[in-house]
């Protein structure tokens, strides 16, 4: 699993370096994206099976809610600080302008670069790997089939499922804060019912599981529609509110907590790595746990800690690194691809995770660099 980091529209790439606040957001990036990879590693090479420790490496896809976090928390907070400060709300075109311009170029490019290389490389199942595939990719509709992992699950392009989930919150996010700040609230500043139509929010997502599971109404691809996540969206949010009433949360207890909440979820709690499917008890729990482990990550950069954790995300490796996260995202199983068959010459499912790990970050890095260069937007655009 994976998923895409935003940027931040309210402040431009080029004040990246200029604020820690900014700077340790960018930085986290650099962590979630490095999370994904590492599970996609372990994966690869087996280590899922590995016990406890495997279970602990198929976890990292939590970096998957750590993105989601963050883009609940930036793109939100246009809403809220107008709400707050009786100020015009974000104008949708230009919204729906930046968010394609910030994803889209290099996304494409990366789908394209995928179809074209898959051509001349023979790997299966690829039942993606198709024409009705591309056009699905390329407009990220991908995942709205009855099984998406049997009809269009492309094997370059893995991860981009929630970059698809993505896309969707961002559709919905207007939506959502209309409903919250101007029906619920009368355009009035009253983060008390923000909070509360938050939680309501929050709460449709074990629903949604409860259907899925317990009826026949969705169809199984609904799994991996917004809705499962958008507990993860809502933490972030959530986050932007408290920052607008000057709350603050300390890393010092908000990440030991986190922790713990990892190594909870590592458990069979969350799942089996070695069963077909989750139930719904395991279900709920992943996503519920994975929201909390994620939003308490987050919530020290978000809501004012300038402390040792702040400081080590905003140093310029880890801003650097966060700065292309999201093309090291995009490319990064393509890489493994190449680096595990092609260069290491292992059979899936054997060799070293570090190895594989390193190799593709290596790898990966300059290609995302370069991607990231060709494609960025200006910050005049932002």
């Amino acid at each position: 699993m994976s998923s895409s980091p935003d940027d931040v529209d309210q402040g431009g790439l080029e004040q990246v370096s200029r604020a820690d606040r900014v700077a340790s957001l960018t930085g986290v990036r650099a962590v979630a994206a490095l999370l994904v990879m590492g599970t996609h590693a372990a994966y690869g090479t087996g280590a899922y099976h590995r016990g406890y420790l495997g279970m602990m490496f198929a976890r990292m896809e939590i970096g998957v809610a750590i993105f989601f976090v963050l883009s609940g928390f930036l793109l939100f907070n246009g809403w809220v600080r107008a709400t707050a400060t009786g100020t015009a709300p974000p104008r949708v075109r230009r919204y729906a302008r930046n968010r394609v311009r910030r994803i889209m170029p290099a996304y494409v490019v990366t789908v394209l670069l995928a179809f074209a290389l898959y051509e001349v490389r023979e790997i299966t199942p690829n039942p993606g790997h198709s024409w009705a595939g591309l056009a699905r990719h390329l407009t990220l509709t991908q995942i709205y089939s009855a099984d998406y992992f049997a009809a269009y699950l492309h094997q370059g392009l893995t991860q981009m499922w929630s970059l698809a989930v993505e896309v969707a919150f961002y559709a919905a996010l207007p939506v959502l804060a209309y409903l919250l700040l101007v029906l619920l609230c009368r355009r009035r500043w009253r983060p008390s019912m923000v909070l509360a139509g938050l939680a309501v929010l929050g709460a449709l997502s074990p629903l949604w599981l409860i259907v899925l599971h317990t009826t026949d109404w969705l169809p199984t691809g609904a799994g991996l529609w917004l809705p499962h996540y958008l507990v993860w969206f809502v933490g972030g949010m959530t986050l932007t509110v408290l920052s607008h009433i000057g709350f603050r949360c300390y890393a010092v207890v908000a990440v030991p907590v986190a922790v713990v909440a990892y190594l909870v979820v590592s458990t069979p709690i969350g799942g089996r790595i070695d069963a077909p499917a989750l139930d719904l008890v395991q279900d709920v729990a992943k996503v519920m746990l994975y929201a909390t482990v994620a939003t308490l990550v987050v919530a020290p950069l978000a809501l004012g800690d300038t402390g040792v954790f702040s400081r080590m995300l905003s140093s310029r490796l880890m801003v650097w690194l966060g700065e292309i996260s999201y093309e090291i995202f995009l490319l990064h199983v393509i890489v493994m691809e190449i680096v595990m068959v092609s260069i290491l010459g292992w059979p899936l499912y054997t060799g070293s995770v570090v190895v594989l790990f390193t190799l593709t970050l290596a790898m990966t890095i300059p290609a995302a660099w370069l991607l990231h260069r060709l494609t960025r937007p200006r910050p005049q655009q932002v």
